[in-house]
């Protein structure tokens, strides 16, 4: 017993940043008042990049089940080698269950980016450009090319990316070598000179965290253990700690949890805030409809 008190006492710090844990339905209210202007893009388009198992499918699934309120999995997860991502595929989120209308942000979740091999740089930038069409397989060989049926010659505002959001294990840079995150590095910066807003979220924090987190989530912004990797991210990939998000997906629970949610919903809000303003090539600026706060 003495011994999981220290541990909590090595973990824990001052309060690094604030949550209101009280505001889940504020924040599902602000959600479900949220709509896109007339005009194109129809949605926003959210780019999810990371290594394989780091919860990118997960978290799709963890959205769906927080604004739906009830466990769901719209995204297929991989539970081994050979069940990851490999196409391109758009996720849609009802907002007013079976049969209803869709929030209008959608995400595509990219092939794992490896070590050494993994998702090819070139075809992230395509995805982000809207160049790939639903469906594709990634080639780690090749990339696709204008040749290709898959390759979308004239993309809309609705194929391009508005935002580009790394997902990360909390514990990612205890096993990460040097190659994956330069990767990572070169990615942001191919999404920075596209105008394209970029992001990340931590992950796994009641998996791999201490136990002062593993016993309560809301102490998740308490824990020196998350803290040093969030700066960890920051300083290595380029990412203001402002835009980076430690949660919890949901995977195989029987029930939501509000503490759950609530970190999914602030991770969501930030994504949101983000891509209502792109900079893409056409430096088109995407006039939104916003309830206020």
């Amino acid at each position: 017993m003495g011994g999981v008190i220290s541990c909590f006492n090595a973990d824990r710090i001052p309060t690094w940043r604030t949550l209101d844990w009280g505001k889940k339905n504020e924040q599902l209210e602000w959600l479900k008042s949220y709509h896109l202007g007339s005009g194109d893009p129809k949605h926003l388009r959210v780019l999810l990049c990371g290594p394989s198992g780091s919860g990118k499918s997960s978290f799709i699934n963890s959205v769906a089940s927080t604004c739906q309120n009830q466990y769901t999995e719209p995204a297929e997860v991989g539970t081994g080698i050979g069940t990851f991502t490999l196409k391109y595929k758009t996720h849609r989120i009802q907002r007013d269950g079976p049969g209803g209308q869709h929030y209008p942000f959608v995400f595509n979740d990219l092939m794992g980016l490896e070590e050494e091999r993994g998702i090819l740089l070139e075809d992230i930038k395509l995805a982000m450009k809207g160049h790939v069409r639903e469906d594709y397989k990634f080639d780690q060989e090749q990339a696709l090319d204008d040749s290709n049926d898959s390759y979308i010659k004239k993309p809309t505002l609705n194929d391009k990316a508005h935002i580009l959001v790394f997902v990360v294990a909390v514990d990612f840079f205890e096993v990460a070598g040097p190659k994956i995150i330069q990767k990572m590095a070169e990615v942001k910066l191919a999404a920075r000179d596209l105008g394209i807003r970029t992001m990340a979220i931590l992950t796994k924090i009641d998996e791999k965290s201490s136990p002062l987190v593993k016993k309560d989530l809301k102490y998740v912004y308490s824990s020196k253990f998350i803290k040093n990797a969030v700066e960890n991210l920051s300083q290595n990939v380029g990412f203001p700690v402002s835009c980076i998000f430690p949660l919890k997906n949901y995977h195989a629970e029987n029930g939501l949890k509000d503490e759950v949610d609530i970190l999914i919903l602030s991770a969501l809000r930030k994504i949101i805030d983000l891509g209502n303003y792109c900079e893409n090539d056409s430096n088109v600026e995407l006039m939104t409809k916003q309830p206020t706060t």
